[in-house]
């Protein structure tokens, strides 16, 4: 197998979207080699505990061009064939305690599927993934323990190692999401579309 270590934040319309796109491509070819591992990135790491109000964020970031944002952003995701629902988000979350998350669920060989429903938890149903009671909500569900992924939510249980893995990523020139590292060597950024991963899967299924 080849090692695909993707760089993302659930806040990312971009990381879901390239999610879409890189599993339409794994879906079409099912003897790929990628072993997938998601790493925390937070686009807003000094962002208050309890998140900010999400229509001040994107005013204050875009202004006037937020209408122009919002439906590039739509178009976007329906050609990746996905449902987004902006207007039931409202808030912009800290994203520390769901990055948490996904790295116990990692280490449960449940990471696809609680990554899978913390996107689609924000993005499609407007659920507020700053929550502690939303992500052991999230975790029971993919069959994780609810009641102790809520007691470790409630303590300060890996935040240093993940904030270190997103300052380690950082020095290591991640600057945006989602990036994708293949095999730690090759670099592949932004929400590239399915044909790009199918010509990748190819070239690498050659290869071994």
């Amino acid at each position: 197998m080849i090692r695909l270590d993707i760089f993302s934040d659930p806040v990312c319309p971009w990381c879901y979207i390239g999610k879409a796109n890189l599993d339409r491509a794994l879906e079409a070819a099912s003897g790929h080699p990628f072993a997938v591992e998601w790493h925390p990135f937070q686009l807003n790491p000094d962002m208050a505990p309890e998140g900010v109000d999400r229509a001040d964020y994107l005013n204050a970031k875009f202004g006037g061009r937020m209408a122009e944002v919002n439906a590039r952003l739509e178009q976007a995701a329906a050609a990746a064939g996905l449902s987004i629902d902006l207007a039931a988000i409202a808030r912009v979350p800290n994203t520390l305690d769901a990055h948490r998350l996904i790295h116990w669920a990692g280490l449960e060989g449940r990471q696809a599927a609680v990554v899978s429903a913390v996107f689609r938890a924000y993005w499609r149903e407007g659920r507020n993934i700053g929550d502690r009671a939303v992500l052991a909500g999230i975790a029971g569900a993919a069959g994780m323990d609810a009641a102790m992924t809520a007691r470790l939510l409630a303590s300060d249980a890996d935040a240093a190692d993940i904030t270190a893995r997103d300052q380690d990523a950082r020095r290591k020139g991640v600057s945006a999401v989602p990036t994708f590292l293949i095999a730690q060597h090759y670099v592949v950024s932004g929400a590239q579309p399915p044909e790009v991963w199918g010509q990748v899967i190819a070239e690498l299924s050659a290869q071994v």
